[in-house]
């Protein structure tokens, strides 16, 4: 059953495996490298976070535990009985109310000395900060040492429990020790419970399920009870009481005719009558079980006056045996069928049923005419449906009759087709067919007369030829449409052989096509020439020099500055590097991370080797 599955509790670990566990994940999970320029609020960062995440991981599991953990105000009353039974209920609600304060407790320690290290002013003080919280946290756990190992032996205990459901149909027997209670079960149901000869062989609740009328079955088996005061009875008597109190469902009292069990017939009476008030309110059947030895009719008028006394007070008594099985399945089938009643008249008496009841209707049919009752042949609508069938041409008759039209110039109409909501013969004109070869027959007319003649000769001579420019501009423009789609595709493209034109040339070109090119100054195109070819000589002299966007231009690299030439900037580059590796390998010692703080130990490696190896040493 979903919620009373105490299997999946998780475990529970000692103080020293909670300690180390959540050490180790904060070892790993937070790492801290120092280096020499980290700024102090980069620092205390650090030692923030190793706080705050174990601080965190105590506080989550933690929390499992006390959401793992069944609350006792929150479950059925035979599951908080029966716990209050086995583990006394103030010690269970001390040790959860013990982690809790704990959990309240480290997380205000993480809390005072975050808010403490947010004014570290050196690394040597966030460190000690951190190594307070750390171990604070750890000393309020070890402070529920006791707490944690006992709610680990409640949360095996409770794994081991049966699943009862309080609240589906139940069987459950009661009666003295090693009266026949784990013969009987076994016998009913799927369940394998321990049988001996002799008494307190059950010693907790065992659950066996069965199948009757379609429904599923639990039968509870309960250790046996002793005749003595309440107060007195033990953890394994009380566990029977618990179920008897608290769970509804119908009672099997069992009782051994043959007194092999230890107690005479009037003492299992006694206790029948001490625990009486536990039946109340529930169906009740008493098995005089081990019918097999000895039979009812066997007793001495002493012990059937028990029985008759018990008969007449309306308590059901049916003998049983689970060696031969006689009487089982009787008692199997009372027992449920009762239940059932009972289960009925106990949601009927309830409030709810009235709002169920007015929402129901039950449908009753209203009884038949008498005369349709019988049979087609004796009625007058069997007489005319006879006489029909009778007649040689009853297809004939039934058409006639029953299937025509009763307006015969209804018969000829057309079913209208209907497509989308629209009536298809609306749309349909009935001389579509006559128009059209009206319409062929003229366009035939036409095409003797001439009308589709070409009449390119009685064209004069200015519409040709303005003709004959649209086809040249058709033309033209196609060309240019394929040339910027070439252009496009593959990019401007300059002649392979590029000819040289000189001054004089060019001159002589624009002369032609009509500037006047005597009023330029011949000064100003050679000053400007010299211009070019002295910028272009500057150019090819200058080094190659490759700048980043961001970089100005007339500052020179940073890794170049200062330096005189090139063996100096070499030297420089290796100090940099040796010195980047020395503040590397400082800033990474710490107590989280793996150092190794003598590569060569001396006491290894120095000395004078006598006989042996060094492995030996």
């Amino acid at each position: 059953m979903a919620l009373y599955n105490f299997k999946k509790i998780m475990v529970v670990p000692t103080a020293k495996d909670f300690i180390d566990l959540t050490l180790s994940k904060t070892q790993r999970k937070t790492p801290t490298v120092i280096h020499k320029h980290y700024q102090i609020h980069r620092i205390r960062h650090f030692y923030m976070r190793k706080v705050k995440f174990t601080q965190q991981n105590y506080h989550d599991r933690l929390s499992q535990i006390l959401t793992d953990f069944p609350k006792l105000d929150d479950i059925h009353p035979f599951y908080a009985d029966l716990m209050n039974v086995l583990y006394d209920k103030d010690h269970y609600k001390l040790a959860l109310g013990q982690i809790n304060i704990a959990k309240n407790l480290i997380d205000n320690v993480a809390k005072d000395y975050v808010r403490l290290m947010k004014y570290g002013d050196s690394l040597y003080r966030c460190k000690q900060l951190k190594r307070a919280a750390l171990g604070r946290m750890c000393t309020i756990l070890k402070r529920q040492k006791q707490s944690l190992e006992y709610l680990e032996q409640v949360r095996q205990h409770l794994s081991r429990l049966p699943t009862i459901d309080p609240n589906t149909r139940t069987l459950l027997l009661c009666g003295y020790p090693n009266v026949g209670k784990s013969s009987f079960i076994n016998k009913v149901t799927r369940a394998d419970v321990e049988v001996q000869p002799y008494a307190f062989t059950t010693k907790s609740l065992f659950v066996g399920h069965m199948d009757y009328r379609y429904l599923r079955w639990q039968v509870v088996d309960t250790p046996g009870i002793l005749d003595h005061p309440l107060e007195e009875r033990n953890t394994i008597e009380m566990q029977a009481i618990t179920a008897l109190a608290h769970l509804r469902a119908a009672v099997l009292y069992v009782m051994d005719v043959s007194e092999q069990c230890g107690h005479t017939l009037s003492q299992q009476l006694e206790l029948f009558n001490n625990i009486r008030p536990l039946f109340a309110n529930k169906p009740l059947i008493v098995l005089a079980n081990k019918c097999d030895v000895k039979k009812i009719s066997e007793l001495s008028e002493e012990n059937q006056k028990i029985f008759v006394d018990l008969i007449a007070e309306g308590i059901t008594v049916i003998e049983t045996s689970s060696l031969t099985e006689e009487g089982v399945m009787q008692v199997k089938a009372e027992a449920c069928d009762r239940l059932l009643a009972h289960r009925v008249d106990t949601k009927m008496k309830t409030k709810k049923v009235h709002d169920v009841l007015n929402r129901l209707h039950l449908a009753v049919p209203t009884k038949r005419d008498q005369k349709c009752v019988c049979k087609p042949g004796l009625c007058s609508v069997g007489r005319r449906w006879r006489r029909m069938l009778q007649n040689a041409n009853w297809r004939e008759t039934l058409r006639s009759k029953y299937w025509d039209l009763i307006n015969p110039e209804e018969k000829q109409d057309k079913i209208p087709e209907v497509w989308e909501g629209h009536n298809i013969a609306d749309y349909i004109d009935p001389e579509i067919m006559k128009r059209l070869e009206d319409l062929e027959r003229e366009e035939e007319l036409r095409e003797k007369a001439g009308e589709y003649d070409s009449e390119e000769e009685s064209e004069d001579e200015e519409m040709q030829e303005i003709r004959k420019l649209a086809s040249q501009i058709r033309e033209k423009r196609k060309l240019k449409i394929l040339a910027s789609k070439e252009k496009d595709t593959q990019g401007p493209r300059m002649p392979r052989t590029a000819k040289k034109v000189d001054r004089a040339t060019l001159e002589k070109e624009m002369v032609d096509l009509g500037l006047d090119m005597t009023d330029k100054d011949d000064s100003h195109y050679a000053q400007r020439s010299r211009s070019l070819v002295r910028k272009r000589k500057r150019e090819v002299s200058a080094p190659p020099t490759s700048r980043t966007r961001s970089q100005s231009a007339s500052r020179p690299p940073r890794d170049q500055s200062g330096v005189r030439d090139a063996k100096m900037l070499k030297k420089v580059k290796t100090m940099m590097k040796s010195s980047q590796k020395e503040m590397n390998r400082q800033g990474r010692k710490g107590e989280s991370d793996r150092h190794v703080f003598d590569v060569k130990p001396k006491h290894l490696l120095a000395g004078k080797r006598k006989s042996g190896t060094t492995s030996h040493r």
